[in-house]
């Protein structure tokens, strides 16, 4: 390995009970949404420690903060290589049943391991201030709210937070860990679509409510958005490639308040998943034109909402192969590519669409935990082993750097 590789990996190691230590901090003050007044505080202090050039986000929580690297100090911007990395700072809103002395206890919880990311960048922040001197470009390290469903990605892009550093970045780069499902330590990826598009139907059935004795003096709402619900399966396999797929879920249906009373209306809400942007769009618009046939078969009416949220989580194959040359180097035997991609989405798939680069899934199962068997991110069982710290804090700081010192 390279001199810089050698620096960063002992600036890491060095680093790597401070930033254990803050993981388990931001852990005890979870915050769900746009607005995390406390991470947002702690955070910040790290990188102005550090001296970096701080854009704060105005609407919401969240910020930048630019690394400038010293030997590319004579080039104008537009021929210095500039890096993103990103981690979200947002908590779900579970109460933690981990058990663990550290656990969360106001409600909230870091149950996606948001908490590693966060302290996992400021690791890599750290290893590449201890190398500025040497790199030819900038660092722009994204700290964003609000990925758990809230958009948080789009409300700083919004605000041209995205240049803080004076123009779009070149590469960008992000990663999450998984509580489960892969051997801990293992970093996996793959080209193409990584992640899933998501997006929300919210459907409102109006009918006329009276007595249960008496259906056929009412317009009953819950048959028909009971007929949406399955009709919605049906069409899934009907109208949609199985080598193009699709996953639509009901997850909510409310109608009522007693078992002798016909309701006024019913409502249903469903989840979207695809995998190609013009098989996203076109399943919306399947569902909205089934939804107001049920809804007029039974001569009732329907109000429905769509909430487009994030696109197909895209990685780009020059990065991705970037990605896998130097994890393959950095940690040897622990590159594994994806034959498929999974069905979670992802807002840095935002970020993705306007800068080439790439996102990685890290494992950071306990060791004493089956992978197989072990809670799965969101659970309120779901723990996270903080040994692979160091290695999300190195693997974001030798991408960058590479970039930085080619």
């Amino acid at each position: 390995m390279s001199v810089l590789s050698d620096q960063i990996s002992a600036t890491v190691s060095s680093n790597g009970s401070e930033m254990i230590a803050l993981r388990r901090e931001l852990h005890q003050i979870p915050e769900p949404g746009l607005h995390l007044p406390e991470t947002n505080a702690r955070l910040r202090r790290e990188f102005e420690a550090l001296g970096m050039e701080i854009t704060d986000a105005q609407e919401v929580s969240g910020f930048t903060a630019v690394l400038r690297g010293g030997a590319g100090a004579s080039l104008p911007i537009e021929k210095r290589p500039i890096v993103l990395l990103r981690a979200d700072m947002d908590a779900l809103p579970v109460t933690e049943e981990t058990g663990l002395s550290w656990a969360s206890t106001n409600g909230a919880m870091h149950g996606c391991g948001h908490d590693m990311h966060m302290a996992g960048l400021v690791g890599a922040a750290r290893a590449l201030h201890a190398v500025r001197k040497e790199l030819k470009g900038d660092v722009v390290f994204f700290l964003q709210p609000g990925e758990e469903g809230w958009n948080g990605a789009q409300h700083l892009i919004d605000e041209g937070l995205l240049e803080s550093a004076g123009r779009l970045p070149d590469h960008a780069y992000g990663l999450h860990v998984w509580s489960a499902q892969y051997p801990s330590g293992t970093i996996v990826s793959k080209p193409g679509a990584l992640m899933a598009s998501s997006d929300t139907i919210n459907v409102r059935v109006h009918g006329t409510g009276g007595h249960g004795s008496a259906p056929h003096k009412a317009l009953d709402p819950v048959p028909v958005a009971a007929e949406m619900v399955t009709q919605s399966h049906v069409v899934v396999t009907r109208e949609f490639d199985i080598f193009d797929p699709v996953v639509v879920t009901c997850g909510s249906v409310v109608a009522g308040s007693t078992a002798n009373v016909i309701p006024d209306h019913a409502t249903a809400k469903f989840t979207l998943r695809a995998f190609d942007p013009e098989t996203r769009n076109r399943l919306i618009d399947t569902l909205v034109r089934l939804f107001e046939g049920v809804a007029a078969a039974h001569g009732t009416t329907c109000e429905i909402e769509v909430k487009k949220l994030y696109p197909v989580t895209t990685n780009h194959d020059d990065e991705t192969g970037f990605l896998s040359e130097v994890t393959e180097e950095v940690f040897p035997g622990r590159w594994s590519e994806l034959t498929d991609p999974v069905g979670a989405s992802e807002d840095f798939s935002k970020v993705l669409e306007r800068i080439p680069g790439t996102f990685a899934f890290v494992a950071a199962v306990d060791p004493d935990k089956d992978p197989e068997t072990a809670a799965f991110n969101h659970s309120p069982f779901a723990t996270y082993d903080d040994s692979v710290l160091v290695d999300c804090s190195r693997l974001l700081a030798e991408l960058a750097a590479r970039r930085l010192s080619a």
